[in-house]
């Protein structure tokens, strides 16, 4: 019997073996299966995106300052009446209308002040005839003095009635002095060169002084009032160049002129006074325009704006990797040149950037990269 035993562990132990064979060759079966699937997967995998890429680029660009403001006159002139209780015969100007220094305006009603000129005329030929016949006595009484004739206290009397006649002829001719500026005063003359923006005169009423009648924008200059942040106030100089568009959407050139020397404590701004052209077309006082005041050039890395992806608030750009395969990358975004942007931080120098399409991108995506087409070139006529 014991031989009959160990026969058949013999042949337990072939099964087993032949089991352990089996299982070994569909464990190997099923791995290079899944790694032959793995590898069909790879191959099979499609471009999310056909895309071009370029390198940053280094490039000038300006550096300015944006702001907001108003359009204001220059200088404002407020023109009033200087004579009291007189009527206004006559309103030779309207708003809008160019002015020249000296220009008359309005006219107020004169015959009053010329009958009290002819009065004061008439005291001061008066006075002046006394004054004559005064100081002739007192010639006469200083001949007789020195002839014993009259005594000092006589000639004394006579040479201060000479001295106050002269004061009458002085008083009398500064009362014809004066009559005369208020009947000039009763036109209402431009106090220099420039434009009328207001006009309250009205021919029939009666002005007191110092009712203002006209308000004259001088010489017909306007300026831009910029409203700058603190922070930006001392990188502004005077005499720096400003490109400000009105609300009309007139683009006009100015200069800074000055630098307000306070802040406003309530919005912590300042105002920026920048001179506008002679010629401001659209442009009128009181317009709101914006505006950006230039500080010169700096270098800049730059991407076109194309690449940049705004996402949750922030700037992103895809950049292309050895596999062809994209990395999106937070970028910080500066200032704008016409189709690019600067980038300040977040990228590389030499990093390969999607041009476009970074909308339909995501982190990870496989893309095809093609080349940019090339400019088109119109035919060169062929000579007859």
């Amino acid at each position: 019997m014991r031989p009959i035993k160990c026969q058949r562990v013999n042949e337990n132990g072939r099964i087993m073996k032949s089991v352990m064979g089996v299982v070994l060759a569909a464990t190997a079966l099923f791995v290079n299966a899944s790694d032959d699937k793995t590898s069909a997967t790879r191959h099979l995998a499609k471009p999310t995106l056909s895309v071009q890429v370029v390198r940053p680029t280094q490039r000038l660009i300006n550096q300015q300052v944006s702001a907001n403001g108003a359009v204001a006159a220059w200088q404002e002139a407020s023109i009033g009446a200087e004579v009291n209780g007189l009527q206004i015969t006559e309103v030779r100007v309207n708003v809008g209308d160019h002015v020249k220094r000296g220009d008359v305006l309005a006219v107020l009603q004169s015959d009053t002040l010329r009958a009290e000129l002819a009065q004061a005329e008439g005291s001061l030929a008066e006075t002046t005839a006394s004054a004559l016949e005064t100081r002739a006595q007192a010639d006469r009484a200083k001949s007789l003095q020195q002839q014993g004739f009259i005594s000092p206290a006589q000639l004394s009397q006579t040479l201060a009635a000479d001295a106050v006649a002269q004061a009458r002829v002085q008083s009398a001719r500064a009362a014809v002095q004066l009559q005369t500026v208020r009947l000039a005063q009763t036109q209402v003359k431009s106090p220099d060169a420039g434009v009328i923006s207001t006009r309250q005169a009205t021919v029939g009423s009666v002005v007191n002084a110092g009712t203002e009648l006209f308000r004259l924008i001088r010489q017909g200059r306007l300026e831009w009032r910029a409203e700058v942040t603190s922070a930006d106030i001392g990188r502004i100089q005077v005499g720096a160049p400003v490109q400000i568009t009105a609300a009309s959407g007139q683009i006009l050139q100015g200069k800074v002129r000055m630098v307000a020397p306070s802040v406003d404590a309530q919005t912590r701004n300042a105002l920026v006074y920048v001179d506008l052209p002679a010629q401001t077309g659209s442009a009128k006082a009181g317009m709101y325009a914006k505006g950006d005041i230039l500080l010169g050039n700096s270098q800049a890395m730059t991407v076109p704006q194309t690449a940049v992806v705004l996402r949750d608030g922030f700037s992103y750009v895809y950049t292309l990797g050895a596999d062809d395969k994209v990395t999106q990358v937070k970028v910080q975004t500066g200032r704008l040149n016409g189709d690019s942007v600067e980038v300040l931080y977040g990228l590389q120098a030499n990093a390969q950037v999607v041009a476009s399409g970074g909308a339909f991108l995501n982190n990870g995506d496989t893309v095809r990269v093609v080349d940019a087409p090339a400019p088109a070139t119109k035919p060169t006529p062929s000579a007859k």
